[in-house]
Parts: structure tokens; C-alpha cells; sequence
């Protein structure tokens, strides 16, 4: 089991993992990372507006990796944001809420959309929110478990509200990328740009700092 507390900044970090939210809105991918990276539910979560992320410390197989989520509004009209927010990414969170078909149906357009604009290696993990409304299911766990097989994703089904499999989901892709970052490592030492999480540098993206809500009134243009 992997360790790693809340804000625990004392120690060096030997790496630092982006990893990317997506899919449709209102499906939990703030709420997924409110929980993972603060352990934290709201259940009057605001729309997120734009883009922010937030990171977590933890340890694997004895070395320190910062993961840095990436969370974005799931709106149609955010897209021109795409390129800059896939760059760098090793990892992905593919989200759909297992009460709400309509947003499984659009998973393989967010998957294609991903695919276009990420690393090839990319680590994906492909999670049905909201477990907890069991009564209200109505995407089945073997269509999406079908869907993942198919495609070469990872799977499981989670819930913010009360906590199941958000670690484990995160701690499946972050092992995976650290398994991967270090078997490369090995094979030639020469991945150092690639993995380089500050690519961003030249790139007009307002980023808040890590934990911080952006006030809906401070964006007037972009409000739903």
C-alpha cells in the first residue's frame, strides 16, 4: 500500500506524474479529486470553470512521486483548452456516471479526443462514478468492463461521496506510470524531456494555485 499523506511537502520528490481528468460534466471528476487529493466531499460542488489542479504526495516502491491532477470543465466550449492540458500527461482519469448512460455513450469520443492529443503511452483508467446509487444504475458494469477490455484501459467503478476505490484507482495508474517511467529508465536514461512537468512554459494558461476554486463571478464570460 502505498503511503503519502495530505500536503506533506518535506520530503524530495524523485517524480512528478501529471495526470488528466476527463469526460462529460457534472460527472464527479472534481469531487473524484477533491477526495483523492484533500479526502474531501462536497456535495454543493460548483461547476468547474476552466482548469486547476491539485497535488497529493505519495510514496511507491520507496520513492517519492508527486501526482499532479488535471481537472477541467467537461463543456463543449472548453476545448480550445485541450492541447496545452493533455501536454505532459502520463495519465488519465476517463469519468462517466454509472446512473447516466448518455455520458458512457460519449466516452469513446473523449478516449479518440485523448488519444489525438496525448503521449501514446499514456496510462488510462476508465472509472463509473457514483457506485453509491447502486438503485439508479443504468450503465452495467460489464458493458464499461467490455469497453475497457477492448481498448486497453484500466477499470474500476468508484464513489466520491463515500470513498470507494478513488485511491485504488489512482494508485493503479500512478504504479503503472512509475512501472513504465522506470523499466524506460533502465532501457536508456534518455526520457528526461517527456517527462518533463513544467512543459507548459509559454503557453497562456491562467492556472490557479493547487486547492484553490476559481470564483465563477471572476470569469463573467464563461459562465453556464
Amino acid at each position: 500500500m502505498a503511503g503519502g499523506g495530505y500536503g506533506d511537502t518535506s520530503q524530495k520528490i524523485d517524480y512528478v506524474f501529471k495526470i488528466v481528468l476527463i469526460g462529460d460534466s457534472a460527472v464527479g471528476k472534481s469531487q473524484i479529486l477533491a477526495r483523492f487529493a484533500r479526502n474531501e466531499f462536497s456535495l454543493d460542488s460548483k461547476s468547474t470553470i476552466g482548469v486547476e489542479f491539485q497535488t497529493r504526495t505519495l510514496v511507491i516502491q520507496h520513492k517519492s512521486v508527486k501526482a499532479q491532477i488535471w481537472d477541467t470543465a467537461g463543456q463543449e466550449r472548453y476545448r480550445a483548452v485541450t492541447s496545452a492540458y493533455y501536454r505532459g500527461a502520463v495519465g488519465a482519469m476517463l469519468v462517466y456516471d454509472i446512473t447516466k448512460r448518455q455520458t458512457f455513450d460519449h466516452i469513446p469520443r473523449w478516449l479518440e479526443e485523448l488519444r489525438s492529443h496525448a503521449d501514446k503511452n499514456i496510462v488510462i483508467m476508465l472509472i463509473g462514478n457514483k457506485s453509491d446509487l447502486e438503485d439508479q444504475r443504468v450503465v452495467p458494469a460489464e458493458d464499461a468492463k467490455e469497453f475497457a477490455q477492448k481498448e486497453g484501459l484500466f477499470f474500476l467503478e468508484t464513489s466520491a461521496l463515500n470513498a470507494t476505490n478513488v485511491e485504488p484507482a489512482f494508485l493503479t495508474v500512478l504504479t503503472e506510470i512509475f512501472n513504465i517511467v522506470n523499466k524506460k529508465s533502465l532501457a536508456g536514461g534518455e526520457d528526461q524531456t517527456n517527462g518533463n512537468p513544467t512543459s507548459l512554459t509559454g503557453k497562456k494558461i491562467v492556472i490557479p494555485g493547487p486547492a484553490q476554486e476559481i470564483p465563477a463571478k471572476s470569469n463573467m464570460c464563461c459562465r453556464s
